[in-house]
């Protein structure tokens, strides 16, 4: 059974949209793209090179669209995105001319995925397909680097329809600048109880 790992920036109230540049993803009006940009550190190069490793990935359409004009040109900096299979959830597109694409059109086909051997399997960007993941108990793992901003707009990490669940910390790390870097489990259910004092 494959792991399906949620790699996300974002702001301090939960912004995950266009923290690469400012024209990746304008839509609604965003007007913070590249937010993420003066960031950078050796610490938070060494962790992306690590998570940049080839390995499978599941993105959503949109993301899909923005990656699919940028990567196949850019091997020399992440040759696993080229390399790896590229699973799409998308309801209005079937065929690319990007290679090792598969397109899939529902929750139910990523949970066909999931059962499947093979790599593990990282989603990047993709806020709505992350809302259905996180609805349907489908992520195993959450990799979240938190920035020190507050951006008051754009697409967020978690929406009101997760299911409820449990994680461990597994890794951690705090940069330079400040950004937090928080690694994830998926472990159980919540646990409720009473704060004595």
């Amino acid at each position: 059974m494959r792991k399906i790992i949620v790699i996300s920036m974002i702001s301090l109230d939960g912004v995950l949209q266009a923290p690469g540049g400012e024209q990746e993803d304008p839509s609604g009006g965003f007007k913070y793209g590249g937010w993420s940009a003066s960031y950078g550190d050796e610490t938070f190069g060494k962790i992306m090179m690590e998570e940049l490793k080839q390995t499978d990935y599941l993105l959503g359409r949109k993301t899909f669209d923005i990656w699919e004009s940028y990567w196949p040109h850019h091997a020399d900096f992440w040759p696993g995105i080229n390399e790896g299979s590229k699973y799409i959830l998308s309801q209005s597109r079937d065929k690319t001319d990007w290679k090792n694409t598969v397109f899939l059109k529902s929750a139910a086909d990523i949970k066909k995925l999931k059962n499947t051997d093979g790599a593990d399997v990282q989603v990047w960007g993709s806020s709505e397909l992350i809302h259905l993941l996180l609805k349907h108990d489908l992520v195993d793992e959450l990799r979240i680097k938190t920035y020190p901003i507050i951006l008051g707009e754009g697409k967020r990490l978690f929406d009101n329809g997760s299911f409820p669940a449990a994680f461990t910390l597994t890794e951690s790390h705090v940069t330079s600048k400040g950004v937090i870097i928080a690694n994830y489990r998926r472990d159980g259910e919540i646990v409720t109880g009473n704060i004595e004092v």
